[in-house]
C-alpha cells in the first residue's frame, strides 16, 4: 500500500516543489539513461527523471512503473512516455531492457530480505542479458534520519498559489527500520495533511550479500553523486549491478 504522500494527488503534486527542486542525483542517472535505448525507470513516482531525459533528446523506449496512482497523474500529463501502475514482480517484464533504476530513495521501501529479493529476481527478469540496474540506499553509518526534526521547516508554493510549510518527524527506530511523519500545513486549509512512512537502512555488506544471493555482481559503488568512492563515512550507497545468469 503506497504511503499517502504518493497515493494522494494533491500531496503527490507538491513531491516535484518539495523532493525534486534541484535534485543532486538527476546528472548520474541521466548519463546512465542516456546509454541505453530501453530504460525502466522502478517507482518512478511523477516521472520527473523520465521527463528529464526526454527533454534532453533521448529517442529510445522510456517506462514509468509505480504503485501510486497520484504520482502517476502527475506523470501522465506527458504521453511521450509509458506508464503502468503496480509494482514490478507482477508487471511481467521479460527481457525488455537495457538499463532498469530506481531513484529517490525508493529502494528503502522494501522492508525486508524478502521483498528485496523478488525486486532484484523482477529486475533480473526485465533485464536484456549485458543490462544494468542502478539505485541507490541511505547509508545507515551517516544516520540521516537524527536531521529529520520539526525544526526544520522548509517553505514552498503549492500549484494554487498557496504557501505550504512542510517538516518530517522520526517516530520510532526499530534496528535498520525508521518509521517517521512528513507534515504538510497549507494556508488556508484548518488541518495540516500528514503522511506515515516507514524505510529501511540496509548496510552495505548487507545489501551486497542479498545482491550475490539474486545473481547480482556489483560493477561500480559510489558514496555521493559526485562518483566518490564509498566510505563508511559516506552519506549514500549507490550501485550500479548487473545480472550474471538468469535465476528466474
Amino acid at each position: 500500500m503506497p504511503d499517502a504522500h504518493f497515493a494522494d494527488e494533491y500531496l503527490a503534486s507538491l513531491y516535484d516543489i518539495f523532493e525534486n527542486h534541484g535534485r543532486a542525483d538527476e546528472k548520474f542517472y541521466l548519463n546512465l539513461v542516456h546509454s541505453a535505448d530501453r530504460v525502466l525507470d522502478v517507482g518512478c513516482g511523477t516521472g520527473t527523471m523520465l521527463h528529464a531525459a526526454r527533454d534532453a533528446g533521448h529517442r529510445g523506449r522510456l517506462v514509468g512503473i509505480d504503485p501510486a496512482a497520484g504520482m502517476l497523474a502527475q506523470g501522465r500529463r506527458r504521453g511521450d512516455i509509458e506508464w503502468v501502475e503496480g509494482y514490478l514482480p507482477a508487471a511481467g517484464f521479460t527481457a525488455e531492457f537495457d538499463l532498469v533504476y530506481m531513484t529517490g530513495h525508493a529502494f528503502q521501501v522494501l522492508l525486508d530480505d524478502a521483498s528485496v529479493l523478488e525486486l532484484l529476481r523482477a529486475v533480473q527478469r526485465a533485464l536484456v542479458p549485458g543490462g544494468h540496474f542502478a539505485f541507490e540506499s541511505r547509508n545507515p553509518q551517516a544516520r540521516a534520519w537524527e536531521k529529520w526534526t520539526p525544526d526544520k521547516i522548509t517553505e514552498a508554493v503549492d500549484p494554487h498559489g498557496r504557501r505550504v510549510r512542510a517538516w518530517h518527524e522520526v517516530e520510532q527506530v526499530d534496528g535498520d527500520l525508521v518509521t517517521f511523519t512528513e507534515t504538510y500545513a497549507v494556508d488556508g486549509m484548518a488541518d495540516p495533511m500528514i503522511s506515515r512512512s516507514t524505510l529501511r537502512f540496509i548496510s552495505a555488506e548487507h545489501l551486497d550479500h542479498l545482491l550475490t544471493a539474486a545473481g547480482f555482481a556489483v560493477d561500480e559503488r559510489y558514496g555521493n553523486w559526485d562518483r566518490c568512492l564509498f566510505t563508511p563515512a559516506s552519506p549514500e550507497i549507490i550501485t550500479v549491478a548487473r545480472p550474471l545468469a538468469s535465476t528466474a
